[in-house]
């Protein structure tokens, strides 16, 4: 159950929630806890300037040596309140005048104000308001204890200290309420979260649960299908279209495989089938002339030479693709080197009767690959000398442009049609007729480009075909000019 994606997602979903909801109730708990003694304090206020001013006039109507005394009893009486208690003190700390000493309305209230002025937390209370002219702080005792307030004030020259205490109890009872309150209303809340959670994250990923099914019925056989894009907005529909965008891509990439394979048969069958024929001839008559056996011999390694050159292609590309053909990067000059595969290529050009030109170049020192550069400009070399006729002209050039070097070769031959331009680099593509070679020419497998334009992507450049019509066709090899202190 637990590698459920939507039972995950309930689980993190829900635990989430309840954290929120307890973080969220201890904030609230303190802030009505807040409130309350803010409200306590400033009502304890609010009674002592009550207080003193029933005193103060009371102490003017009262006369004797014990009018102070009267006075704050009457003050007492007149601010009597449930849970309160009142307390009149001199300097010394000594008590004129409490709750205590006021003709009890009722008994608990005596027992009450006596309970909570001998405990030792309001002794220390005392001793605190001594020091400052105004004190709240709380007070141990009683049920829940007291919230206390003392104030220094002046009588007849004299100095005292009022203290008010007011029970937390009620304070306490409301507040274990909230709690008791946040106890169950936070359970239920979770489990009702929890549920709905549960089905929200169900409905969420039904159609993820629809399109794993779709794509597990997906193969080789069926690769075509695609899968159904309810909403392209959102994300779901993003992950749809990015599947099916990668179906695109391997149903694109089985298709050239397949093409692959299949051209690969069909260039490897021609070269094959001569070899057998040849030989069966070559074994079916018993006796025959040494210059009939040298010329099977001479077919066989004609043959034998285009299946390996095929062959070793195959195996680079395969290489190619896998990552698998390692670069051997050293620092030499892009202009000796296309020389020298001119100077290569003019047995090739002598004998169909054609000029090959090789317009001179400044210097181009560059860091790359020499002997891919080298199969490279022969491959280029030998494709243009093979479409070009009788008495045409091949022209090379090598300039910098840019941050790059340009790489052209031109020919005369007849070009290439428009619609097939753009599949020029497929493996084993040939144009036309008049584009291909002739099988008694040595046969080629049409793998040339296709090599020569990983080679040149390799180095992080391109080969592109940038002309190509009825006049001849012009190929360029665009090369990162890295200049070298070593070159």
């Amino acid at each position: 159950m637990l590698d459920s994606v939507r039972f995950r997602l309930t689980l993190w979903y829900t635990a989430v929630l309840t954290l929120v909801l307890i973080v969220l109730s201890l904030i609230t708990y303190f802030i009505f806890w807040r409130s309350t003694l803010q409200r306590t304090d400033v009502n304890l206020s609010e009674l002592s300037e009550a207080f003193l001013t029933t005193l103060d006039a009371e102490v003017k109507d009262q006369s004797g040596p014990d009018s102070f005394e009267l006075a704050g009893r009457v003050a007492i009486t007149e601010h009597r309140f449930r849970d309160h208690v009142f307390a009149i003190f001199d300097e010394s700390g000594k008590i004129v005048v409490s709750s205590q000493d006021v003709p009890p309305a009722a008994p608990a209230t005596g027992s009450f104000a006596a309970g909570a002025l001998s405990a030792h937390s309001f002794q220390r209370f005392l001793e605190a308001s001594s020091r400052t002219e105004r004190l709240f702080g709380n007070v141990k005792g009683g049920e829940d204890g007291y919230r206390g307030f003392a104030r220094h004030f002046s009588s007849d020259g004299k100095t005292y200290i009022l203290v008010i205490l007011q029970s937390l109890h009620p304070q306490e009872e409301m507040l274990e309420e909230v709690t008791s309150t946040f106890a169950w209303v936070i359970p239920i809340a979770i489990v009702l979260a929890s549920v709905g959670g549960y089905f929200l994250a169900r409905k969420s990923l039904a159609p993820v649960v629809a399109m794993s099914r779709q794509a597990g019925r997906i193969g080789a056989v069926n690769l075509h299908e695609r899968l159904a894009v309810q909403n392209d907005k959102d994300e779901l529909g993003h992950l749809a279209r990015s599947f099916n965008s990668l179906l695109d891509r391997l149903s694109q990439s089985f298709e050239r495989q397949q093409r692959f394979m299949a051209d690969a048969s069909h260039e490897l069958r021609t070269p094959v089938a001569i070899l057998r024929g040849e030989a069966e001839v070559a074994l079916s008559q018993q006796s025959r002339s040494p210059e009939e056996y040298r010329e099977s011999l001479g077919v066989l390694h004609q043959e034998a030479e285009r299946l390996t050159h095929i062959v070793e292609d195959l195996f680079t590309l395969t290489r190619a693709d896998a990552g698998q053909y390692p670069l051997q990067p050293r620092d030499f000059y892009l202009d000796e080197l296309v020389a020298e595969c001119v100077h290569s290529a003019r047995t090739l050009v002598l004998a169909k009767k054609i000029s090959l030109n090789f317009e001179e170049a400044c210097e181009s020192p560059i860091q790359a690959d020499e002997s891919l550069l080298r199969r490279m400009i022969l491959n280029l070399l030998d494709n243009a000398i093979k479409y070009t006729a009788e008495g045409g002209r091949v022209t090379v050039t090598c300039s910098r442009a840019g941050e790059e070097y340009a790489l052209s070769i031109m020919d005369t031959g007849g070009g290439i049609p428009a619609d097939l331009q753009p599949r020029i680099f497929e493996r084993f593509f040939r144009a036309d007729k008049a584009r291909s070679r002739a099988e008694n020419d040595g046969g080629g497998a049409g793998l040339g480009l296709s090599i020569s334009r990983w080679i040149a992507e390799a180095h992080h450049g391109r080969l592109e075909l940038t002309r190509s019509d009825s006049i001849g066709s012009t190929f360029t090899a665009y090369l990162p000019a890295r200049q070298s202190s070593a070159a």
